[in-house]
């Protein structure tokens, strides 16, 4: 009988199988660090940022004839500039303390940086937010510097549809403040905000009294939203400045967005300001203004709007000249990868009266500019990249 030789196969298979073992309770445990990314997520850190560029033609140049500039962020003639690069690091608990920090590098920095007494150390750096919080059930208080309550646009270009900021952006509110706010979010339609400040734009007070904020957001339904915000207190006549005589400033900014379909959006920013104090009239300075926007989307990836509004400076408190100041903005966005987007734009601003500047004046022995125009035109694009 033939011999099977099937079991002179279990005799190598079994010393292999001791060898191999004998290999992994031999071999050390390799000890690997955790990614940065672990760390920050075991932590409840989280980290986000942007980068904003553009070139822009702009058909003025830039200025008012007074000298201040006509627009907010986009105020440079024929450029490549870059407006921010940001980054926000956060850690915002649902219940306990928390913080966050937004800082900003670019061009943009010094339009929206605080009031400093030397002006001259801003060197395109700026954080326009910074704060602890405390969280407890429905109620948040922030204190530290936080952006303004009012207005549909903010200084986070990710969060607007338009690459150039609206006229009430620049020239009807504040862009950030400095004190204690506190949100309580009574229900899934109801939030209310108030708060203490230093003022309009300063870390450091310019005088002893303080602003009053009150805010309410109102959703009935998903796809209709509505807010207010006050402000109230004493300000410096003269703007951004440590001296001179004091009145009431009074803000008022309503917001009103409606999601017409799934694509279609509507949104209304309506502002009112008085400055009390105002020494040219006597009865203080007011200014009112209205702002519309009609933002669709086509696809996922390509998306327009279309801005129109219109600021009456009546006493030329914010614009530096009593006029009624018109614009209308269209912009094509195209978003080829979640963290990419694309942005062309096209704006036409109108005055009632003479103020802008136009390409190749010259100043007169008086100081005046010897070329000036009631309309501006611009064309940009815009790359933003977001992480």
């Amino acid at each position: 009988m033939k011999r099977s030789n099937s079991g002179m196969w279990l005799v190598p298979a079994l010393l292999w199988g001791c060898s191999t073992t004998a290999l992994a309770v031999d071999e050390p445990a390799k000890l690997t660090a955790p990614a940065p990314s672990d760390a920050l997520s075991a932590a409840s850190v989280t980290v986000s940022g942007y980068l904003d560029v553009s070139y822009q033609r702009l058909g003025g140049t830039g200025f008012f004839a007074n000298g201040s500039p006509d627009r907010v962020f986009d105020a440079r003639q024929d450029s490549v500039t870059l407006h921010q690069a940001a980054i926000t690091i956060a850690n915002q608990p649902k219940q306990g303390f928390g913080a966050l920090v937004n800082l900003v590098a670019g061009q943009d920095a010094d339009v929206f940086a605080p009031y400093d007494i030397n002006p001259g150390a801003r060197s395109k750096f700026d954080f326009p937010q910074a704060y602890v919080q405390y969280a407890t059930g429905p109620l948040t208080v922030i204190a530290g510097r936080f952006v303004t309550l009012a207005g549909y646009e903010t200084i986070d270009p990710r969060t607007d549809t338009n690459f150039s900021r609206s006229i009430l952006y620049g020239f009807a509110i504040p862009f950030a403040h400095t004190g204690i706010r506190a949100t309580l979010v009574a229900n899934d339609q109801l939030t209310l905000n108030i708060g203490v400040v230093n003022g309009w734009d300063d870390l450091k007070d310019t005088n002893a009294a303080k602003t009053v904020e009150l805010g309410v957001a109102f959703t009935p339904i998903k796809a209709l939203s509505f807010a207010a915000d006050g402000y109230r207190g004493k300000e410096r006549v003269g703007g951004l400045t440590a001296v001179g005589p004091q009145g009431q400033r009074k803000l008022l900014d309503v917001i009103a967005s409606w999601a017409l379909t799934d694509a279609l959006n509507v949104v209304l920013n309506f502002d009112w300001g008085r400055q009390d104090g105002y020494a040219p009239n006597g009865r203080g300075a007011r200014w009112e203004g209205l702002a519309g926007y009609l933002n669709y989307a086509f696809s996922d990836h390509w998306r327009a709007s279309l801005r129109s509004e219109y600021l009456n400076d009546r006493d030329g408190y914010r614009t530096f000249a009593a006029q009624k100041w018109r614009e209308n903005t269209l912009t094509l966005a195209w978003m080829p990868a979640k963290s990419v987007e694309i942005r062309l734009e096209g704006r036409l601003d109108r005055s009632n009266q003479v103020v802008f500047v136009e390409n190749g004046a010259y100043f007169m022995t008086n100081g005046n500019p010897a070329l000036l125009g009631d309309q501006q035109g611009s064309m940009a694009v815009e790359g933003l990249y977001k992480f």
